[in-house]
């Protein structure tokens, strides 16, 4: 008999740690998700517009990691919602730790579906996105 901790269709948590964030990175999602806004590429424009002293992240980039730690464990098409709210820009240099943690034993609702809080953070612990997901049962 698996305890709740075991199960393994349902793990307690999930986590993935992300490579440094750098311009690389930053010029492949622009081209990937055709946000090219100066802010994620153009340190010149960043400086003379902006109080910060370099490019950010794309939000949505730390949300496409986000899913990336759900879809090391579930079929994408298991993956019923996603949503988070953005709380702090990402730096060249982040190292962004993804974590989804299972938020009750069972099913919620009856649905046989099991939610999570997914939260992004970086290497000081600051937390860049958190929000939830919701994950049905595998249809075999």
């Amino acid at each position: 008999m698996n305890s709740e901790n075991e199960n393994t269709d349902y793990p307690k948590s999930l986590k993935l740690v992300c490579d440094p964030l750098s311009r690389t990175t930053l010029a492949l999602y622009c081209g990937a998700s055709g946000d090219h806004h100066p802010l994620h590429v153009d340190t010149d424009w960043v400086k003379a517009h902006t109080d910060l002293p370099d490019v950010i992240g794309h939000g949505m980039l730390s949300m496409a990691y986000l899913g990336r730690v759900l879809t090391n464990q579930f079929a994408p098409e298991q993956i019923q919602s996603l949503d988070a709210r953005f709380l702090a820009p990402t730096n060249i240099g982040d190292i962004i730790t993804c974590t989804a943690e299972r938020t009750a034993a069972g099913p919620i609702n009856n649905s046989g579906n099991i939610s999570y809080r997914v939260r992004a953070t970086t290497q000081d612990d600051k937390t860049i996105a958190d929000g939830s997901a919701v994950i049905r049962p595998r249809q075999d």
